[in-house]
């Protein structure tokens, strides 16, 4: 049996969406007004769209895996993964990429799926890589069409509920490229607690003055993350 550490690291939840992938090229359908590269939504986002013309559904989403997987992990994906060496570091992202993993983090939650698995129609539970084109036509062995592990609007968020703890039992709250607007991922701010000290990283600061223990760090992610480790040496 090993002796508890003395000095155990402190627990560090980072909630991050689309302004952390954006600087590495991902495009988001963030402040467009209902359009995603030219896209409707709710052609492309909604099980309304899926049923109306999956094709269109599938090449949308063929064309994000390979801008993904042409993507390389920016200096905000590599701080936060350097951060393990010094907290114990746990990340909660909206995205459906895989930077923050090849950029090294271990403890990653996708509230929103992941782009490069697919899942059957009637199977949710049940996830396969993925890292060519899903076709029409291509199903699982119950004869069910595959299709992206992507959590769409109008669709319930199932790991919002393992996300829940993690940001309650957080020492340091950190928010990064994100403009809680998005529900439920927005509401989980809620769930951290009054004392926790919360880093708030983004070029456009959104909404958390109902929040107490705010530091907002108004940079792109790549320079506040920076502002950030600053911060935590000196606290």
């Amino acid at each position: 049996m090993s002796l508890p550490d003395k000095n155990p690291k402190k627990k560090l939840v980072v909630l991050t969406g689309a302004g952390i992938s954006a600087e590495s090229g991902l495009k988001t359908f963030r402040d467009t007004d209902g359009l995603w590269e030219g896209y409707n939504i709710e052609d492309v986002a909604t099980p309304r769209g899926w049923r109306k013309n999956p094709q269109l559904v599938l090449d949308f989403y063929n064309l994000r895996r390979k801008d993904v997987m042409n993507a390389q992990p920016n200096a905000a994906h590599l701080a936060l993964a350097d951060l393990q060496s010094q907290f114990d570091v746990h990340i909660v992202t909206q995205n459906i990429d895989d930077l923050h993993e090849r950029a090294g983090s271990k403890n990653v939650l996708h509230l929103h799926g992941e782009i490069l698995k697919m899942r059957s129609e009637k199977n949710e539970h049940k996830y396969y890589k993925v890292k060519q084109d899903i076709k029409l036509g291509d199903k699982d062995a119950e004869g069910s069409q595959f299709r992206p592990h992507v959590v769409w609007f109008e669709e319930p968020v199932p790991m919002i509920e393992e996300a829940i703890p993690v940001m309650y039992d957080a020492d340091i709250f950190v928010l990064i490229g994100t403009s809680l607007v998005v529900y439920p991922a927005a509401g989980l701010v809620d769930y951290v607690k009054e004392k926790v000290i919360k880093y708030v990283i983004d070029k456009n600061i959104p909404p958390v003055s109902r929040y107490k223990n705010i530091v907002p760090i108004q940079m792109p992610a790549t320079q506040g993350i920076i502002e950030l480790r600053k911060q935590l040496e000196n606290s």
